[in-house]
């Protein structure tokens, strides 16, 4: 049986979008599901709200001792930020990505400091801001399924959400790879690369959640995981280290032509599909995210980066070709690499886009 403890809460009749993050408490586990299926649980505002408060109220009750974070329908866990109403903010000239971000990028933190056992089911698709609502947690559960990956190259953006932060800290340059791609992973690689923490197959998730109610994570999880099936990225830690440890992006590409391997030719003619401005300014973060101490250090990197972009003709224009139009065939502004100059990035990273704003975090959290 359910039970609730989060009477501090609004209640889902007098806020209809509560429905999109559902909440229960069974036994000593508290539950989030994301709960817009036909979306692919993609997140809204709303919702980081909802799990902010729920995690509020669960850290003060003694009663709740683990957290678990699950999607609803059988596609995925979350397919990252409602990019439509990204959309229409970024035409429109508007602020209310900028408020999202904000909000969104503190949530992530919030999580990778969250005092209990912070169980993410990556199961099936986790992208984008799916990953930061997830791969910051101290619990992280993949399965033969899941589909993990920063895609946001292709729609004229640049990985969030922490996602630098993560993906700077992946062994060699498996990180700039990923990043650069938007290519997906599953469970070895996402292993490998450390966002993920225990394979789980799909099969025996149930049993895993429901054991949660009456014991602790730490006793449970032996119980259910098991090696996962190979991996693709270790095989090909050769020429991804070598090709992508080069300072431009023009220059990795030379490399991963110049290598003979024909997953470093498919790899270099995949970057040249991607918004050039957003490789270039993702390189720059990456390389900048690596010399920055904390998580929080680098989502404020990122919030400067994000509101940038909303005045970028290459984020509506990527979401236009990806999402809306569907033609697959973005005219990106400038049209190559060669044409992004030093100045064009550097406008990404100098805070003016963020406005006169308070601070992401203040200098104690």
């Amino acid at each position: 049986m359910g039970r609730s403890t989060t009477s501090t809460l609004p209640p889902a009749a007098a806020r209809p979008d509560h429905d999109h993050v559902l909440l229960s408490v069974h036994g000593r586990a508290a539950h989030l599901t994301l709960n817009r299926p036909k979306a692919l649980n993609a997140l809204t505002h709303a919702m980081v709200r909802r799990i902010d408060e729920a995690l509020t109220a669960w850290e003060h009750d003694p009663d709740v001792e683990t957290v678990v974070l699950t999607g609803a329908g059988e596609r995925g866990l979350c397919a990252g930020g409602d990019i439509r109403a990204i959309y229409e903010d970024a035409r429109a000239g508007g602020t209310a990505s900028a408020d999202f971000w904000r909000d969104e990028y503190r949530l992530n933190a919030r999580i990778a400091h969250w005092p209990k056992p912070y169980v993410a089911v990556m199961d099936g698709i986790v992208m984008g801001g799916g990953v930061g609502v997830s791969a910051h947690g101290n619990v992280r559960v993949v399965t033969e399924r899941s589909r993990v990956a920063m895609p946001e190259t292709g729609i004229g953006f640049v990985p969030d959400v922490g996602g630098t932060y993560l993906l700077s800290r992946a062994p060699g340059e498996l990180g700039t790879h990923l990043a650069l791609t938007g290519a997906q992973v599953g469970a070895a690689d996402a292993l490998l690369c450390g966002l993920a923490d225990h394979y789980v197959p799909s099969s025996r998730l149930g049993d895993f959640l429901a054991e949660l109610s009456s014991a602790p994570v730490e006793e449970v999880l032996p119980r259910h995981t098991h090696q996962p099936p190979p991996g693709e990225l270790a095989a090909h830690r050769d020429w991804i280290d070598h090709c992508y440890a080069a300072d431009t992006v023009e220059e990795i590409v030379d490399r991963l032509l110049a290598t003979g391997v024909q997953e470093a030719k498919q790899t270099a003619e995949t970057l040249l599909t991607k918004s050039p401005t957003s490789l270039k300014v993702t390189l720059a973060a990456m390389r900048r995210a690596r010399a920055l101490p904390t998580l929080e250090a680098v989502l404020t990197q990122e919030y400067r980066v994000s509101c940038a972009a909303l005045s970028s003709p290459d984020l509506v224009e990527g979401i236009r070709a990806q999402v809306i139009d569907k033609d697959r065939e973005p005219k990106w502004s400038p049209g190559s690499l060669g044409k992004v100059g030093h100045g064009d990035v550097e406008r990404f990273f100098d805070g003016t886009d963020a406005g006169e704003r308070e601070p992401l975090f203040t200098s104690g959290s």
